[in-house]
């Protein structure tokens, strides 16, 4: 949702000014005149962040304090209404949801549900380890553990940043400078090379020939490109695109061994926030699944909960599905012999999740080398293929 910078007045005259996240500029009006402020300038700040970004920028920081708050609130005794209350003050990007959570929550509702309303801001994970906790009496702890969660994503997260700016800075010199060789240096070269008459080096012939593919189907790959962001969109805007998606990311190389072992970490995190709560098998596997925002991992949880309902063991049936690593398989296992599948359930996830941090790591560090090898080998082909040009015609004229 855009952020709206506001200027009001209160019963006794005094000027307010803040800023708040809202849909609409109708939404702020109403809030403001909810805590007795007459509205005066309502706008959109430029720069506004988007709450569609869920877990992005300062609406990430802002859930992350506000997680922050009610894991060393709850545990003290403070009424849950109360500690939505005070927990808000920390969150003021967020300020508006929050409100609007603790009025449902003051209605009667369940705070899992009132957090499913938001869902701009709250992810499926944390409203089913919510949901977990509010079952099995034990929320408190479950904002505890979601606040390690959170402060642990945001580091990893902000380690990749770091990691990423020399590779990214990197990769658009090395654009520019590709795209100063085909479009100006290479067409200049062309016209000398080809008036000269000499015959031209297989390797000099085929640098030319792309720039002058290049140049001459320019418009087709404007169009593909256009294309590319239409399927993108249609992968994200509709059912069977993000269905596709899901699986094209699941099965596709380099990202699909890490995309599945996110979905496996989810699950498994899920499931054993449930279990650990006192749900049964069942329940919790139904409620898991419709925490899981995922398509893919949705359909196999689903499949996983009708063989369950058949009889079989749990560690069978994940065993039917290739979405989860073997480690999965070999941990519920044992989780079930034991009589303690939360314990290991719950286990899992933070052994995939350790493990996750590591690939994104090790993903990212190969990126400047990469980067290195790629651009310097075109500008390096190009070159010496000039060069070699160069050579033959020089050496023809002798």
């Amino acid at each position: 949702m855009p952020t709206f910078v506001y200027r009001a007045v209160d019963a006794g005259g005094r000027t307010a000014r803040g800023h708040l996240v809202a849909s609409t500029e109708s939404a702020v009006v109403r809030d403001l005149e909810s805590r007795g402020l007459v509205p005066i300038h309502v706008r959109e700040s430029a720069g506004a962040a988007d709450g569609r970004r869920g877990f992005g920028g300062r609406l990430r920081r802002a859930v992350l304090e506000f997680t922050r708050g009610m894991a060393a609130l709850l545990p003290a005794g403070m009424p849950l209404a109360r500690a939505l209350a005070v927990s808000t003050v920390s969150a003021e990007e967020i300020r508006p949801a929050l409100d609007r959570i603790r009025a449902r929550v003051e209605r009667g509702d369940e705070l899992a549900r009132a957090l499913a309303e938001e869902r701009n801001l709250f992810n499926p994970l944390y409203i089913g380890v919510v949901r977990a906790g509010e079952k099995g009496g034990t929320l408190d702890a479950a904002f505890q553990r979601l606040a390690a969660h959170l402060e642990r994503e945001n580091d990893l997260r902000s380690r990749l940043v770091s990691m990423s700016i020399y590779p990214a800075m990197l990769s658009v010199v090395g654009l520019v400078s590709v795209l100063v060789l085909v479009l100006f240096v290479i067409p200049r070269f062309s016209v000398l090379l080809t008036s000269s008459g000499a015959p031209l080096p297989a390797s000099t012939a085929f640098v030319l020939g792309v720039t002058t593919a290049v140049k001459e189907n320019w418009r087709l790959l404007v169009a593909l490109i256009i294309a590319l962001g239409i399927l993108v969109l249609w992968m994200r805007g509709s059912t069977s695109g993000r269905r596709a998606a899901a699986n094209l990311m699941g099965w596709a190389p380099l990202i699909g061994v890490p995309r599945r072992q996110v979905l496996a970490a989810r699950f498994t995190r899920m499931l054993g926030e449930l279990v650990n709560s006192g749900a049964p098998l069942l329940s919790a596997l139904q409620d898991a699944e419709q925490c899981l925002d995922d398509p893919l991992a949705r359909g196999v949880t689903g499949q996983i909960r009708a063989r369950v309902r058949e009889g079989g063991s749990l560690n069978q049936a994940v065993a039917e599905h290739d979405l989860f690593p073997q480690e999965v398989v070999q941990l519920v296992a044992l989780g079930e012999e034991a009589g303690r599948l939360a314990e290991f359930l719950l286990k899992t996830s933070d052994l995939l999740e350790r493990r996750i941090e590591r690939t994104l790591e090790r993903l990212v560090a190969m990126v400047e080398p990469a980067m290195i090898i790629l651009f310097g080998g075109v500008i390096a082909l190009v070159a010496l293929s000039l060069l070699q040009a160069i050579y033959g015609v020089n050496v023809g004229t002798l």
